[in-house]
């Protein structure tokens, strides 16, 4: 209960940058779409059918960089701004790639459903193992890989490079991927934010012509915010994991080297005793 009270404290502490979350994604979407229609006759035109995507993404980056690191506690070791931002670059490259394979693996589930049916007993290959069970049981799990494991992983350390660069907390990071309260969150955003709104496009049309034109609006206003305010409680409860499996600072977790004798008389300091002649290191009494 802890957990979910402070991260409605730390919504609330970057409400701003989390009401931009909305606003500003859906300002994204539409320059997006807007930048898929752009004609191409004149100069200008393709200039800025080449610059928008440059605009769209930098937007993106500011976005985001800004609202996690408002959701994380500041501390001294936090880098400037601009370098926070980019490097969320290499976290959306990963996720890119991921994806790429994980497309790649979507293709391949009729194959693989047909040869491990195959090699299953005959008994079993009619009954549990058949070519529909095994090739839904695939696609679950690579669903389960897009939408569940790859940002469990991806978005701790993308949160603690915006705070910290590449000065990571690995063993903080670490710590927060083997927290079980971590994953269930995971889990709860996938369903809320991804598998729920799928269900909104089920089904046939019903009803009168203006209910259908109705639901055709609301649906995926609907499936919009929900995705929005998953990825936003997700960021909320990624930063109070990313704080509470502390050191406080992530250079508690890096091998730094503390000089000894370093501080005050009577705190860290050694005091070394004096010969028995009474004479101290220059030889005066």
């Amino acid at each position: 209960m802890s957990y979910l009270i402070e991260t409605l404290r730390r919504i609330g502490q970057a409400r701003g940058w989390v009401a931009a979350q909305f606003w500003a994604t859906l300002l994204i979407v539409l320059g997006g779409v807007a930048w898929t229609r752009m004609p191409e006759k004149h100069v200008w035109q393709v200039g800025l059918t080449l610059l928008l995507p440059v605009v769209m993404l930098a937007a993106l980056l500011v976005l985001e960089a800004a609202t996690m690191r408002g959701l994380v506690h500041n501390d001294e070791r936090r880098v400037q701004f601009a370098w926070g931002a980019l490097t969320l670059l290499v976290w959306i490259a990963v996720v890119g790639i991921a994806w790429f394979i994980l497309d790649w693996c979507d293709d391949q589930t009729y194959l693989w459903a047909s040869y491990l049916n195959s090699r299953m007993p005959a008994h079993f290959r009619a009954r549990l193992f058949t070519y529909a069970h095994i090739q839904l049981w695939l696609t679950i799990l690579i669903w389960i890989c897009r939408w569940i494991a790859v940002p469990a992983k991806v978005i701790p350390h993308a949160m603690a490079s915006v705070q910290w660069g590449w000065r990571l907390p690995w063993r903080k990071l670490f710590r927060m991927l083997l927290d079980w309260r971590w994953w269930l969150g995971a889990v709860i955003a996938a369903l809320l934010g991804v598998l729920l709104p799928s269900y909104f496009f089920h089904g046939e049309p019903r009803g009168t012509v203006a209910h259908q034109v109705l639901a055709a609006i609301l649906k995926p206003i609907g499936a919009y915010l929900l995705a929005i305010a998953s990825w936003v409680l997700l960021l909320a409860w990624a930063a109070v994991a990313l704080d509470r499996n502390a050191p406080a600072t992530p250079g508690d977790d890096a091998s730094q080297l503390v000089p000894v004798g370093s501080g005050p008389l009577g705190e860290d300091s050694v005091k070394l005793p004096l010969p028995e002649g009474g004479n101290d290191a220059s030889g005066k009494i």
